[in-house]
């Protein structure tokens, strides 16, 4: 078979489905997307009213290291595929229940201000060693995890990784870590707020992620002109140029196999239409896919009641306004801490509802991008997390568990019960920015609303529990303990998305993008057709000179470190000296 009669059917358009689905083709295989939905993208996608525009997920661009990593190693940039980055100049702002207000930027001077304001002298000087620690997160799960495949458990327990590994502190929360460097209650839920972009509590997650406020400062956050969705629709356009095929309003059925069941060998579509390939990958959310598009067998059955038993991230009620004018006093991005702020958490992640006072985020499009609302108007997306619904993935068969949950009376599963929690939810929301931002008339301002609820996000996207973040990020679901790129319990079936390894947000699942490629052409025997990272220094899509940029550390060198370290070790040898001569004297003379 040449490599050129290769194929691959990917179930799912979202951002990893195209991603991967154009380096794919890149390497020669015919490749085919089907997806259930009319649009590419998945969450990342776009909601329209009357000339304003929504991104429906995500909505702040980070780690753009990742992105142009993936458009490096296609062949192109983001500027050249058509996406033109916005540079937020205030990162967010945070208001406090008491009224108070942090500024956070990519200004040195500005966050020196604000860190010595609420942490006196030294304040600023543990931020920058926050920072610093953050730097050391950020490198090592770039190098030693986004761009690795722990397929076998001694790829974890290998000693250099071991060594590696510990130095991002996976064993202490967030919230515990944080308290070695601020000093005060209010920046220290500042600084630690940012796990919600993974779908976790503080109080849970590894303080492996400081490398998110690390980055927010280093590398800024930045926004897509025309939305999140122009990333995504780049991708598509790279892919169809390499040959890609896509089949919008497409929903799939289930994985065909071969007649041992043993492998994969292509798809049935719901309208009863077959598509034969030689490898299948599912960007459909991986427990909906064990769940219902997988075959039947004792090992996938086994498979799939293990993942609905894996703890999940959060959903979100999230809202959708066409402001009739603007509101000024919002920046681009906005975040509201509640006042019980672990108690919020709590709410969420442990009891699995909603609480009574919500911390919720607030993103304004049209601040950065005039273009996301109509002259004279803003758009408002409000994103309110919740806990998961309780029941679990579409199709599965319900558990004890699930019975116990419905009876202690957690969140509902239809949307007929969710118009009073929305209602609750949109008063505690107005309520808290008409107070807290001084911003006054909020409700009379909303000329449409569009809501997004747990079973909303469960029914359009197949979200296993409505979970907006697939798995969490918890120590036993990372590394070798995340779900596999490839399926073990079945040959030439792959997976890529959020639940996979290396893990959920969009720039993470553009790392795994690279991660399941690859693993498929090996398992092809086909070559990579991009470039590994050690092989040539690479920067802004350029090959930088070896000789003026190429790395020469100075290992002899003479200066002021090295000066007191000297006096240092000559004052102790002089001093062992006197003392052996102090005790051997006595001796000497009585002899």
């Amino acid at each position: 078979m040449s490599e050129k009669s290769k194929s691959a059917i990917i179930v799912g358009a979202g951002a990893g489905g195209v991603a991967l689905a154009a380096r794919l083709a890149k390497a020669g295989l015919r490749v085919t997307v089907v997806e259930k939905n009319d649009h590419t993208g998945g969450r990342c996608s776009l909601i329209h009213h009357e000339g304003h525009r929504f991104d429906q997920g995500p909505s702040l661009f980070l780690l753009p290291r990742l992105f142009h990593q993936t458009f490096e190693d296609l062949g192109t940039t983001l500027p050249a595929a058509g996406v033109d980055l916005l540079r937020c100049q205030t990162n967010y702002n945070v208001y406090f229940h008491d009224g108070e207000r942090f500024q956070h930027s990519s200004d040195l001077a500005a966050m020196r201000t604000e860190m010595e304001r609420w942490e006196g002298a030294g304040g600023f000087e543990r931020w920058v060693a926050w920072l610093r620690e953050g730097h050391r997160h950020y490198e090592i799960s770039v190098r030693e995890v986004l761009g690795k495949n722990f397929v076998h458990f001694w790829d974890m327990v290998r000693p250099s990784f071991v060594a590696t590994i510990l130095d991002m502190h996976p064993f202490e929360s967030m919230w515990s870590r944080a308290g070695r460097y601020f000093y005060t209650e209010r920046l220290r839920r500042v600084f630690t707020f940012a796990t919600m972009y993974m779908g976790m509590s503080p109080f849970d997650a590894p303080a492996t992620y400081s490398l998110l406020q690390y980055t927010e400062f280093a590398e800024g956050i930045w926004y897509p002109k025309g939305g999140f969705h122009k990333v995504v629709d780049a991708l598509v356009r790279i892919g169809q140029s390499f040959g890609v095929e896509y089949r919008l309003s497409t929903p799939v059925a289930r994985v065909l196999t071969s007649p041992d069941g043993k492998k994969a060998t292509g798809v049935l579509l719901e309208s009863g239409e077959e598509l034969s390939a030689d490898i299948v990958v599912l960007n459909a959310d991986l427990v909906y896919s064990y769940g219902n598009l997988l075959p039947r067998s004792p090992a996938i059955e086994n498979r799939t009641r293990s993942l609905q038993k894996k703890e999940a991230s959060c959903s979100s009620i999230s809202f959708y306004w066409s402001m009739k004018r603007k509101i000024p006093e919002l920046s681009t991005h906005n975040i509201f801490l509640a006042e019980e702020y672990r108690e919020s958490f709590d709410a969420i992640f442990d009891r699995h509802t909603i609480p009574d006072e919500p911390s919720f985020y607030v993103n304004v499009p049209s601040r950065v991008d005039p273009t996301a609302a109509p002259d004279g108007c803003d758009s408002v997306i409000v994103l309110v997390p919740v806990g998961h619904l309780s029941r679990r993935s579409k199709g599965a068969t319900p558990t004890a568990d699930d019975h116990d949950a419905d009876a202690e009376g957690l969140l509902p599963t239809d949307e007929q019960h969710w118009d009073q929690i929305v209602d609750r939810a949109r008063t505690a929301v107005i309520s808290a920015i008409e107070a807290r931002a001084s911003c006054t008339g909020l409700r009379e301002a909303i000329g449409h609303e569009i809501v997004n609820t747990p079973p909303t996000w469960e029914t359009r996207f197949n979200l296993d529990r409505g979970a907006i973040l697939g798995l969490s990020h918890n120590f036993l679901n990372v590394l070798w303990f995340r779900p596999k790129t490839r399926a073990p319990e079945l040959g030439a079936t792959y997976f890529v998305g959020a639940s996979t390894h290396p893990g959920t947000g969009v720039p993470i699942v553009m790392a795994g993008t690279r991660i399941t490629a690859e693993q498929i052409l090996g398992d092809l025997g086909m070559a990579v057709p991009w470039s590994r990272r050690d092989e040539k220094v690479v920067q802004g899509g350029k090959v930088v000179s070896e000789v003026m940029d190429g790395r020469s550390d100075t290992w002899l060198r003479f200066g002021t470190e090295e000066f007191i370290v000297l006096v240092l070790l000559g004052t102790f040898v002089l001093f062992t000296a006197y003392l052996l001569s102090y005790v051997s004297g006595p001796g000497l003379v009585l002899s």
